[in-house]
């Protein structure tokens, strides 16, 4: 049998050439991979390029960073391009993952009460940053166009996604959704009837791995925006966490339900919004990382809508 070298990582010698000696790569995330420099900075090393431009993607960090909150966010001091490869260098942010991500660590039956906790001072803290035009300037992943591009309303806006995220697999999505026309519908009809509430910042992915906490739990960052990331409806990122916290646990269906009920009474969002911004987000994701069963997300999205009651399922 032929052997071949091991794989090894390039970008700390790159990155060493350019001064910076003694990277170490510490994460991965949806945009790219990031190495600590020392002296408070990062590097990261984009996978692809931003989908809408560095200039912009630093803008939406300044504006998240210029805004007091009880935790660190990102931010981008310079940005360069090596050999096609673009690298910026940000902020390091302090704290480790609150817990692991869903697919390769599993949850307790019962979520510890920090996490609770933790959730609820991020999504309040987020609530608070205004949204402003760099923000809705971005395209969400998978689309083609800025999110709010031709729309002064954030839930018109999504239903227009919606519909042009589901007309990209439709057949693929309806193998594994009987009704799925009809769901989509009636989806689309609630959020346009939702009501206008002040637009705010939304991360749109906040999954474990991403929110950082200290030794006694507190959150102290909140890292990796761009996958989802823009201005509207903060029940949409409440929506969004609730469903993703834990999305392929044993325990997954009954935490999101638990997650649901409880930023419903303690951050005062109405039940009907949050579950059709959640069905909202399984049309227009399901197909970002593959289609079939073989695709944990496809399956993750496709048993969301089968689910849901705004969509036409029933909540557990």
């Amino acid at each position: 049998m032929e052997e071949f070298p091991p794989v090894t990582d390039p970008w700390p010698r790159r990155l060493a050439e350019r001064g910076h000696t003694g990277a170490r790569r510490i994460g991965a995330g949806v945009e790219g991979v990031v190495y600590a420099l020392g002296g408070g900075r990062v590097a990261k090393v984009w996978t692809g390029r931003p989908p809408t431009g560095l200039a912009l993607s630093r803008q939406v960090y300044a504006d998240i960073a210029a805004h007091p909150l009880p935790f660190a966010t990102p931010e981008i001091f310079e940005a360069a391009e090596y050999e096609g490869v673009v690298v910026t260098y940000e902020r390091e942010l302090p704290g480790a993952s609150v817990h692991g991500d869903s697919a390769h660590e599993e949850f307790d039956r019962e979520l510890p009460a920090h996490h609770r906790d933790v959730l609820l001072t991020t999504l309040r803290g987020l609530a608070t940053v205004p949204a402003t035009e760099a923000m809705r300037a971005l395209t969400v992943q998978g689309d083609d166009r800025p999110l709010w591009q031709g729309h002064r309303r954030f839930p018109s806006a999504l239903a227009a996604l919606v519909s042009r995220a589901v007309a990209r697999n439709r057949d693929a999505l309806a193998v594994l959704v009987p009704g799925l026309d009809a769901g989509v519908e009636r989806t689309l009809d609630a959020l346009r009837s939702l009501p206008d509430v002040p637009d705010t910042a939304i991360h749109g992915d906040l999954v474990p791995p991403n929110i950082h906490v200290d030794g006694s739990g507190r959150p102290v960052a909140v890292l990796d925006f761009g996958f989802y990331t823009t201005g509207g409806d903060p029940a949409f990122e409440a929506a969004v966490t609730a469903a993703v916290w834990d999305m392929y646990g044993p325990h997954a269906a009954a935490h999101a339900a638990h997650l649901t009920r409880l930023f419903a009474d303690e951050l005062g969002y109405a039940p009907t919004a949050l579950s059709v911004y959640q069905a909202a987000y399984a049309l227009t994701t399901y197909d970002l990382f593959g289609m079939g069963v073989d695709d944990g997300h496809f399956r993750w999205c496709a048993e969301q809508l089968l689910r849901n009651d705004v969509f036409g399922g029933r909540q557990p």
